[in-house]
């Protein structure tokens, strides 16, 4: 069964939100504000928070933007994650993933059943990690960004999360780079 260490410190990251949408803006931006507002509830930073539209190139530029700078820890998208012509937020992030958490999206998948039954089936939801940032992919609800981060993310990232977490790991994400230059 998971715990919290409590005599472990809270180690607080970074979090970039990232709504990927063709019609929200700031202002009605609900998902994004969910988002902000459990991260920081949490104890963690936002970071950055930017708006894209349906497109992979756009999606995908941001990804790398965030990936390449060395403040960002986390990136979490809300949007696109569907199966329509224009979700496409899936396809990005496996285009810049150096390896795909898998075990995210399928217990994402698995939860969100527990609530909507079958209509689970539509989300793309994934994740995985480059350049030393983890990075999540979430549907565009308000209710799915709740149960991924309620039920998974939160809990992984926090460092005092027991028997492991993703907190931890941070600072050998990046060991293949080292072997490389070796």
């Amino acid at each position: 069964m998971s715990k919290l260490d409590e005599s472990r410190p809270f180690l607080p990251v970074n979090i970039a939100v990232l709504t990927v949408s063709d019609t929200r803006g700031l202002a009605d931006d609900r998902s994004g504000d969910t988002l902000a507002e459990r991260i920081r509830n949490a104890g963690h930073v936002v970071a950055e928070r930017k708006i894209v539209k349906d497109e992979q190139a756009a999606i995908t530029a941001q990804l790398l933007a965030w990936i390449a700078d060395p403040r960002i820890d986390v990136v979490i998208s809300t949007g696109g994650t569907g199966v329509t012509g224009r979700d496409v937020t899936p396809e990005a992030f496996h285009a810049v993933y150096e390896k795909e958490i898998v075990g995210f999206g399928e217990l994402f998948r698995w939860l969100s059943y527990q609530k909507i039954k079958t209509s689970t089936i539509q989300s793309r939801a994934t994740a995985g990690v480059a350049g030393g940032t983890y990075l999540f992919a979430l549907p565009g609800s308000p209710g799915a960004v709740k149960d991924a981060w309620d039920d998974i993310i939160v809990h992984q990232l926090d460092n005092r999360h027991r028997p492991c977490n993703l907190v931890e790991l941070m600072p050998r994400l990046q060991e293949h780079l080292a072997k490389k230059s070796a």
